[in-house]
């Protein structure tokens, strides 16, 4: 038996968009279900998303403390963003939101985790990358507002990111996942067992 995820699609027997945001949607589809029966799936629509597990050569990885309000809670994150044009190369938005966000570049850079965020309600599809080799990006911060304009910046060593999600104190998603991906690793064949950056991610096709 092989223990990998399989792309497959069920009919659907009609479907609407009730919903239509800046960035996401809502979708309602009625989906033939393998009895014959027809369920109805309510979901958001999601351009997808990359974010940056950056680690500097003292171990410590590059967090964000931000206001999320549809869960009234200040999060600590990876720098992250979305996937603002279709077919975007997912490597240069990671390299865009590192500096947007941190105004730190990395010279090495590898895909450390793929993940959809929820997929019982979502199709949003993250890509983690692991950024290593790290300096001040060049030129004037980017100019930040709404809730960006409060985040606090700092570097936290990952054994602590580590505790802390086994702790149950961090529970973003791409922070969870890329930090204990980053520690398995670690502990198993290495940083250079890991897929090059510019890996296909069939979950957001794009032109590498």
């Amino acid at each position: 038996m092989e223990i990998r995820d399989t792309a497959e699609e069920w009919p659907v027997r009609s479907g609407q968009t009730p919903f239509r945001g800046a960035k996401t949607s809502v979708r309602s589809d009625e989906v033939v279900m393998p009895d014959g029966s027809v369920a109805r799936r309510d979901f958001q629509v999601h351009p997808g998303s990359v974010a940056v597990l950056a680690l500097d050569a003292e171990q410590r990885v590059v967090v964000l403390r931000q206001y999320r309000h549809p869960v009234r809670h200040k999060l600590w994150e990876l720098p992250a963003g979305l996937l603002d044009v279709p077919g975007e190369n997912p490597l240069h938005a990671a390299q865009r939101e590192l500096y947007e966000e941190a105004h730190v570049k990395a010279e090495d850079w590898r895909v450390l985790v793929d993940v959809f965020a929820s997929p019982g309600g979502s199709d949003e599809a993250i890509r983690v990358f692991l950024a290593r080799d790290l300096a001040e990006a060049e030129g004037e911060r980017f100019e930040v507002a709404e809730e960006e304009a409060d985040m606090e910046l700092a570097r936290v060593p990952l054994a602590d990111l580590v505790r802390g999600v086994l702790a149950g104190e961090l529970g973003n998603v791409a922070l969870v996942s890329g930090v204990l991906a980053l520690q398995a690793v670690l502990a198993g064949d290495g940083v250079d067992s890991l897929r090059p950056a510019l890996a296909p991610w069939p979950a957001r096709p794009y032109e590498a």
